[in-house]
Formats: structure tokens, C-alpha cells, sequence
């Protein structure tokens, strides 16, 4: 898919680090999948990632973990 952020690159299968902030809880999350566009970097995710990565994010905030950084584990099928 061409890239709507910067409308030249294409985007490619890949991995990125991503930081949620949810309350008071920051998570820094390492190896998430998305489709990255091969010439700004910008990450998209898939509906699922995205509420994964929440929820994830929510659980450690209602933990009162302030900073938690993490491996993001694909989901198992």
C-alpha cells in the first residue's frame, strides 16, 4: 500500500518498537509487526495488534506499573 503519510513509499512487512501511554503507564513495546513504509518508516498496524498493544497497556496501568518495557508476543493460533 503507498505510505499516506508521506504519499512515495510503499509499505513492507516489518517490526517496530512502539510506546503507548495509557493513564499513568508507559509501555514501550519491542518487535511489534506492521507494515512499514519503506522511505519515512511510518508504522500501521493491524485492528488486532492495535487492541492488543492496549489492552496490554491498560492491564499495566491498572497495575500502577509506571514504565514497563516488553516483547510483543504474536498472538497464538
Amino acid at each position: 500500500m503507498k505510505c499516506v503519510i508521506c504519499k512515495v513509499g510503499e509499505t513492507e512487512a516489518g517490526t517496530v518498537a512502539l510506546a503507548f501511554e495509557v493513564g499513568t503507564a508507559t509501555c514501550v513495546f519491542k518487535s511489534v509487526p506492521a507494515s512499514v513504509c519503506s522511505n519515512c518508516g511510518e508504522a500501521y498496524l493491524d485492528e488486532d495488534t492495535a487492541r492488543r498493544l492496549y489492552e496490554m497497556s491498560r492491564q499495566a496501568a491498572k497495575a500502577g506499573i509506571p514504565f514497563a518495557v516488553q516483547e510483543f508476543a504474536a498472538a497464538s493460533a
